[in-house]
């Protein structure tokens, strides 16, 4: 089933290479896709795994719209993203 997550400090495609990533390592991940300009990720997978995938998203450094979003979230978001520019 096809769920849809609002997450904060998405910036750009460097942002969703990495998402896209990480979220398809986890197990029962079907498809990740990610759109920038919305700042929403879509995962095909069960209602079990949706909570693994927000926790991987908030230790990424992108939490879900409503959740905590402190200085670290920030920080790390700025690493992912440079990650994702460098492993496109």
């Amino acid at each position: 089933m096809i769920k849809e997550i609002q997450i904060e400090n998405l910036k750009c495609h460097g942002c969703a290479n990495t998402i896209i990533k990480e979220l398809s390592e986890i197990k029962g991940v079907d498809t990740v896709a990610v759109d920038v300009e919305n700042s929403t990720v879509k995962v095909n997978t069960s209602d079990t795994i949706l909570i693994t995938i927000k926790e991987k998203l908030s230790k990424l450094g992108y939490p879900e719209t409503g959740d905590a979003n402190n200085l670290m979230h920030k920080a790390k978001s700025y690493v992912s993203c440079a990650i994702g520019r460098i492993n496109k």
